[in-house]
């Protein structure tokens, strides 16, 4: 059986628009990521992610949610299920 399906890779851009605190925004979005146990690295435009698909897609809701009592927004989300899916601990693959 194969189990690419079950480890993605994610890449979000969150852009708040019209906001007089974007860097405070920003930080809470970067805390939403921090909390969920999945490999993640900061950049300067975008954060990727690697882990548990259904992580993955509950963090996005998650940062959805909690993000639109916040300020207005747009989300850039890029995800694959092989590109970067090879980490330590990751299961096996066909």
């Amino acid at each position: 059986m194969c189990l690419v399906e079950e480890v993605i890779s994610c890449q979000i851009s969150f852009n708040p628009i019209n906001s007089r605190n974007y860097l405070g925004e920003i930080e809470k979005v970067l805390h939403i990521i921090r909390s969920y146990d999945v490999e993640y690295s900061i950049g300067i435009l975008s954060t990727s992610m690697v882990g548990d698909k259904e992580k993955i897609f509950t963090l996005i809701r998650e940062l959805y949610e909690s993000m639109k009592k916040v300020c207005g927004f747009s989300m850039d989300i890029k995800i694959s299920n092989i590109c970067g899916c090879d980490y330590p601990g990751s299961p096996e693959r066909c």
